[in-house]
């Protein structure tokens, strides 16, 4: 079976059994259990925050930055 011809719920089901045979059931519904998929929409909320900032307010925040390495 080549990768680039699966379909989603076939790429799906191939993820399933890898997670199973790589962790077992119990660790494949672990792992599954840590993803949370979250609620709203992302792309929305991040323009409705984003699209106010001007490129002199990016270019403050940048300056107002501690050096790379330094503790906040």
């Amino acid at each position: 079976m080549t990768h680039q011809l699966l379909n989603d719920p076939e790429i799906r089901r191939a993820g399933l059994e890898a997670l199973s045979e790589r962790l077992g059931p119990a660790g494949m519904i672990r792992f599954l259990r840590m993803f949370d998929p979250g609620q709203g929409d992302y792309t929305a909320e991040r323009h409705r925050w984003l699209d106010q900032l001007t490129l002199d307010d990016i270019l403050r925040a940048i300056d107002n930055q501690p050096p790379h390495g330094d503790p906040a």
